[in-house]
């Protein structure tokens, strides 16, 4: 299989100087949209035409102040100015299908957001080395989605020169780092012809040359916001005359963390964000706080949904005050089917730098490639998680991750030769 690994470099690169948080992936979807179209794929579904209609917000959407600073940025940066307005609100990302005769209907779902992590400028991080180092302050992809996107354009352009038969289908989805974007798009009815669908991962302490054939273990997870809201008074001269909004906030937090554990399989709870009150002699009027749960299935993460619900709204009357739950992001679990775990072992034996195949292993976190296995399994389908080996400095969400280049060449060839053989399968 003929794959350019330079040009898969230089794409992973300039990928990785634009990093941008959830729904704001404006450079990112612009570059592969430009990528899109020099390839003269079939069709090409971009923004909103690439998600469910909604006339709710996006979960996690972020304030149109910081949405338009980062549309600023992808235009100066290079960005199509119309494109990057048709993209705001909520609707990054795109679909790619191309049509080669008969066959199956083949998926891979990459995802392509980055993180707020400020990347490090130290001589022994290759990036900065290399000068391709972020040039959004603050940001970087730092979980290797620059190189998620990459494999997904190399896919593409390996499938479309091999003998595969069918139809497929590359999906390049929008804020997985907030779990909010995997939900819209497997909802958006490009789902619903899907045979077989993969998914992939770069990472995962697993080296450069390890492939792992088939992942499970995805936690179901729900994030959420409560504000809680009371009124105010002197701590000192009437304490009694105010509702304390931090008091509930830590009435609730202590008893979440006290729901029963549940016989079916583990559970999550987190109160990752704190926050309330102006002065240490005023009763608090306002507190809020951000948390999670999660679930080893789905029905387990919505036991902890249903306990965490009714803990703030107890601890919000106990306390006489006000509690408003929002949803900001949102994962079931899923499991690989071994069907395609299998193909993908087959396919990676014969793949030139893989020295290590691995059938299965946990990932022990969450994931919202989940909706789209889950959507596409519902259907009578198959999905697939994959893991792609590379020698990453530093762990995933770290000041010094970095992804060994080598590895795109692996992930590609070893992806399309699974995909051309579901073709062949077929036959």
């Amino acid at each position: 299989m003929n794959v350019d690994a330079d040009a898969l470099t230089e794409t992973r690169r300039d990928l990785h100087r634009h990093p941008e948080p959830a729904w704001c992936e404006f450079y990112t979807t612009a570059r592969i949209v430009e990528e899109l179209r020099a390839r003269d794929v079939d069709e090409l579904h971009v923004g909103p035409d690439a998600l469910e209609e909604s006339d709710e917000p996006r979960m996690s959407l972020p304030d149109q102040a910081t949405r338009d600073e980062w549309k600023d940025r992808a235009v100066d940066a290079g960005a199509d100015a119309d494109l990057v307005e048709r993209l705001d609100g909520g609707n990054t990302g795109a679909v790619a299908v191309i049509e080669q005769g008969e066959g199956p209907t083949v998926g891979l779902r990459v995802d392509i957001d980055g993180l707020p992590i400020p990347e490090s400028d130290e001589e022994s991080h290759a990036p900065a080395a290399a000068g391709f180092r972020s040039e959004n302050e603050g940001y970087m992809h730092a979980c290797g989605h620059d190189a998620h996107a990459t494999v997904g354009l190399g896919v593409l352009d390996a499938v479309r020169h091999s003998d595969f038969s069918g139809t497929l289908k590359v999906f390049f989805q929008p804020a997985e780092e907030r779990v909010a974007g995997g939900g819209p798009m497997s909802r958006s009815g490009h789902l619903d012809d899907v045979d077989f669908l993969y998914a992939v991962h770069i990472g995962l302490d697993h080296p450069t040359g390890e492939i792992v054939t088939g992942m499970g273990g995805f936690l179901a997870v729900s994030g959420f916001e409560v504000e809680f809201e009371g009124s105010p008074a002197h701590a000192g001269a009437h304490p009694e005359e105010g509702d304390n909004a931090i008091q509930a906030m830590a009435a609730a937090i202590t008893n979440m963390y006290a729901i029963p554990r549940h016989a079916d399989g583990p559970t999550r709870v987190n109160a990752g964000v704190v926050e309330g009150g102006t002065a240490s002699n005023i009763v608090a009027a306002e507190a809020a706080m951000e948390c999670e749960v999660r679930g080893q299935t789905t029905e387990l993460m919505e036991y902890m949904w249903d306990e965490t619900g009714r803990v703030v709204d107890a601890a919000a009357d106990m306390h006489d005050v006000s509690a408003e739950r929002s949803l900001n992001s949102r994962a079931p679990s899923a499991e690989s089917d071994d069907e395609l775990a299998a193909l993908i072992g087959d396919a990676a034996g014969s793949v030139e730098g893989v020295d290590s195949i691995v059938e299965h292993d946990e990932l022990g976190g969450s994931e919202d490639a989940t909706f789209l296995m889950n959507r596409v399994q519902e259907q009578g389908g198959k999905a697939c998680y994959v893991g792609l080996g590379t020698d990453h400095p530093g762990g995933h969400h770290t000041s010094e991750f970095d992804v060994d280049e080598d590895s795109l060449t692996i992930g590609v060839e070893t992806l399309a030769g699974a995909i051309e053989s579901l073709s062949e399968s077929e036959d």
